[in-house]
């Protein structure tokens, strides 16, 4: 009998693997390009947006274990990309489906995700329990791990086992180099709508905002252009006295990826002058950690992280729980927050700190995603918060 042929039927390659440090294997079926990586095994509950999850700079360093089984349906296009170069891989480093990535049946589609995963640099592995997976996670926390796509289905174990337990891992890691602007830019483009695609902002500016990349997505830009902001874009490493060159009404710090402890070595003095001017400043997931930081607060890594479209979170300044997009993996640690900070959103489902306020400064910042992309739009409400307090700032 031939080689893998049993009773008739041939059986399937095995041409993707999950290789945990602890050792445990995972076999399944390789998808979107080949090749090996090492990185931090996470999960995400959401539904929808997998190209914008995929694509969010926030996720450097990790592989993703979509916990819905139905992925690829829609299929992927230019336009739901969230790095904000489309020429940068930056993102993911893998994604883990229960089942085969579907053919797209949307009229957006302009290529099947596995074609795009492989024109990203992104391998793929289905056909394994992500139930079981995601259970492991939640009860063992996030492991280091190698996924590996080869078609011939060769795998050396022993070396990928060693190569997952000698990763340093994500805590105690500065990835923002590696994902944020090297340069200054501007921004003008708005939002998507049906029919139109993205628009462009028009007429004068009423503000001017100072973005800090430490991997910014692009629906956080569109929403601040959308706002009526001129918006500038600076490298995650830009000093304090060159932002206020610019004399921004506000300042926005971004999303990213990574130990924020190690971003905020340089990010920190830059946060603390800048609020020492009182300059309106607004932060989103590690930027909420860097304003934490910058005011003495700590913060610290979480063994499943918050990963999902479908996270609810209660606004304490309106008494509403929103419906919120999450993603990270270490967390603002509430007991060692200063006097001058208010904690103003906190989770539903494990009671970390979701967000806080200065009571001597015009800042605040939240942990979740306010753009979605993917999620609800529940906390869109806090970009016109930012541009209130700015012109409050601007009148005084």
């Amino acid at each position: 009998m031939d080689q893998g042929k049993e009773q008739g039927w041939t059986k399937p390659v095995k041409t993707g693997v999950l290789v945990l440090a602890s050792g445990e294997v995972l076999e399944g079926f390789g998808v979107g390009a080949e090749g090996e990586a090492v990185g931090e095994v996470c999960f995400n509950t959401a539904m929808t947006g997998y190209q914008e999850i995929l694509t969010d700079p926030s996720y450097a360093g990790q592989i993703i274990t979509f916990t819905f089984p139905h992925i690829g349906n829609v299929g992927a296009n230019d336009e739901d990309v969230e790095t904000v170069d489309f020429s940068r891989s930056a993102g993911a480093l893998g994604a883990i489906f229960g089942l085969k990535p579907t053919e797209p049946s949307s009229h957006r589609a302009q290529t099947p995700l596995a074609d795009w995963l492989s024109s990203r640099g992104i391998i793929g592995l289905y056909g394994i329990d992500t139930r079981a997976l995601t259970a492991f996670i939640r009860d063992r926390g996030m492991p280091n791990a190698v996924i590996a796509h080869a078609p011939d289905g060769r795998f050396d174990l022993e070396r990928l086992r060693a190569k997952a337990a000698a990763w340093h891992g994500i805590d105690g890691t500065d990835l923002v180099p590696s994902v944020g602007a090297k340069e200054r830019f501007d921004w003008k483009e708005t939002s998507w709508k049906l029919g139109s695609g993205y628009g462009v902002r028009d007429g004068e500016p009423k503000l001017r905002v100072v973005a800090i990349d430490y991997g910014v997505k692009r629906n956080i830009l569109r929403l601040l252009a959308e706002a009526g902001c001129e918006v500038i874009v600076a490298p995650a490493t830009a000093p304090a006295s060159e932002i206020l060159a610019y004399h921004p009404d506000g300042v926005f710090l971004s999303n990213g990826p990574g130990d924020p402890a190690e971003t905020g070595k340089y990010a920190v003095p830059v946060i603390k002058a800048l609020l020492e001017k009182k300059v309106p400043t607004f932060g989103i997931c590690l930027g909420h950690q860097m304003m934490a930081l910058a005011v003495g607060a700590k913060t610290r890594k979480m063994p499943q992280g918050h990963h999902g479209a479908n996270h609810p979170v209660k606004d304490f300044t309106t008494g509403k729980v929103e419906i919120v997009s999450m993603n990270h993996g270490f967390a603002v640690d509430r007991d060692t927050l200063p006097a001058n900070a208010t904690e103003t959103h906190r989770s539903l489902f494990d009671g970390s700190n979701c967000g806080i306020a200065l009571t001597d400064r015009p800042a605040f910042s939240v942990q979740h995603h306010p753009e979605a992309s993917p999620g609800p739009q529940d906390s869109h409400y806090l970009f016109q918060r930012f541009v209130e307090m700015m012109e409050k700032s601007k009148v005084a």
